[in-house]
């Protein structure tokens, strides 16, 4: 197994239905279909691009405190929730307390590798299993199905299990070969490998800190390296990928790679990338206002690493 010399950066541009469209001074601009919104990002030093257009914001996070806590303040009466797409996958956009829109666009990116890794796989004549744990509301899951994949989507809210049935329902998935299972994680990693099942690939996006239905408790730092030996206790013999991710503090790509090699170990061979996965402002000027001479500029937001057996 070779782990890559350097990081790489997974970066996520603009789409029909998303867009970050300026940053600066704490926060970030950005388009959801049809609604403008505001949310804060601590980490965008710099001055605005189109200082007039966020007067325009639809709705603005105010948090409450570091932990994604707070309200949404609006400008207009919003939606309970609207359609969005990504390529053959619909989701709702959703106003939540937790600062986000019921997704993470920067995922874009993994949700392209991992429809390429899997649509070789498709090509070749095979059905690939994938686990999807802590899926949230599905998107990862739906468009691993949309590839040819089967897939086991594993969340341990219940709220978040049903937001991503529904999703699968606007995009017309519902009979897609998904399982939909609330439960925690680890709980369900353990009985699957007491079980002798097998993955083709496995994809992890663990919070920092949560609880599962019946009052599990995860914290990342002490029970992440667990649970990646466990997942890769899973990995078929003809596996293609493990990813991981992770948002929180203190977790960089290097460590997550390395926590993977450990776990997988040489007999697997393939190899490991690691990296950043990043948003890139719109390099197209708002309606009715002139291109800034200010290049489009990046942000980080989360960590990863990815075991594959074959490029991707």
């Amino acid at each position: 197994m070779m782990i890559a010399d350097h990081p790489i950066q997974l970066r996520t541009l603009a789409w029909s239905d998303y867009a970050l469209i300026d940053s600066g001074n704490g926060k970030k601009l950005e388009r959801y279909g049809d609604y403008m919104v505001i949310r804060p990002e601590p980490q965008c030093w710099w001055t605005p691009k189109y200082p007039a257009l966020w007067d325009k914001a639809d709705a603005i996070f105010d948090p409450t405190d570091e932990d994604d806590d707070g309200r949404w303040q609006f400008s207009r009466k919003p939606a309970d929730q609207w359609a969005l797409g990504w390529n053959q996958v619909k989701l709702y956009g959703r106003f939540t307390s937790f600062r986000h829109l019921a997704f993470f666009p920067e995922q874009a990116a993994n949700w392209t590798w991992q429809t390429k890794c899997i649509e070789q796989r498709v090509a070749a004549g095979r059905t690939p299993h994938i686990l999807n744990l802590f899926g949230y509301t599905g998107v990862a899951s739906l468009a691993c199905a949309a590839a040819g994949a089967k897939v086991t989507h594993v969340d341990a809210s219940k709220k978040s299990v049903g937001w991503a049935r529904e999703n699968a329902t606007l995009s017309g998935m519902e009979q897609a070969p998904i399982r939909w299972i609330c439960e925690d994680a680890r709980k369900y990693v353990q009985r699957e490998v007491k079980r002798g099942s097998k993955y083709e690939g496995i994809i992890l996006d663990p919070p920092k800190y949560g609880r599962g239905p019946t009052g599990e408790v995860w914290r990342l730092f002490e029970d992440l390296p667990e649970l990646i030996d466990l997942c890769a206790q899973l990995l078929s013999d003809d596996a293609a990928f493990l990813l991981l991710n992770a948002y929180a503090a203190r977790v960089s790509g290097p460590a997550l790679a390395h926590l993977l090699a450990e776990a997988v170990g040489p007999d697997k061979g393939g190899r490991i990338d690691y990296g950043e996965l990043t948003l890139v402002e719109q390099d197209k000027a708002p309606k009715g206002m002139a291109l800034s001479l200010v290049p489009p500029r990046e942000i980080g937001l989360s960590f990863f690493a990815r075991w594959m057996k074959d490029k991707a």
